[in-house]
């Protein structure tokens, strides 16, 4: 007897990117995702988390500000750096954007609250899998900025942008790749 909900977390892979081309998930699908997303260990009931949906309006429009800003950070930036910060955003059909909103100080610890924003991520991977489409959680540079999370409208001292998630349909089926031993990761304590 096979377990379904196993096989699909045995089988669920990030694919880059640069290889989600549409259909992306529809607005159906995107509601199965944040429902999903939303039904994760929360500590206190804090909900210390928000996603943000950006479609291709919003993603041109976050690309537009992030070309502007490493234009700016980067004043010898030629145009095929600058183009390439402005497609950055638009790399997928679907962009979400998950940011840690941390109630601080509460008794809840920091930490506990940031790793129920990994637990949102990781759910929305996971229900975006088993829809069949494909995803990729990055953060790179623009996650680490303020001027990012101001403009995308968080402005708590303690927001911070865990992730960027793009979603879309795998290009070609994505490679397997080599998985932890689990005798070299997990051990019995006695």
């Amino acid at each position: 007897m096979t377990n379904a909900t196993l096989d699909l977390l045995h089988t669920r892979r990030s694919v880059k990117a640069t290889d989600l081309v549409e259909p992306g998930p529809d607005a159906s699908a995107v509601d199965a995702i944040l429902r999903a997303a939303t039904r994760v260990p929360d500590h206190g009931k804090l909900t210390p988390w928000h996603v943000q949906v950006l479609h291709k309006p919003g993603q041109a429009r976050l690309g537009g500000f992030l070309a502007e800003l490493f234009a700016k950070e980067i004043p010898d930036a030629n145009d095929k750096q600058i183009a390439f910060e402005r497609d950055r955003p638009q790399r997928a059909p679907l962009l979400l954007v998950v940011t840690s909103k941390p109630r601080i100080p509460h008794k809840i610890p920091e930490m506990e609250q940031l790793l129920s924003v990994g637990a949102v991520c990781t759910n929305i991977l996971i229900a975006a899998h088993a829809q069949g489409y494909a995803g990729q959680w990055l953060t790179e540079w623009p996650a680490y900025r303020p001027e990012v999370r101001t403009f995308l409208g968080h402005a708590g001292e303690h927001d911070r942008i865990v992730g960027f998630l793009y979603l879309g349909t795998a290009r070609e089926a994505p490679q397997e790749r080599a998985r932890p031993v689990l005798d070299d990761v997990v051990s019995e304590f006695r």
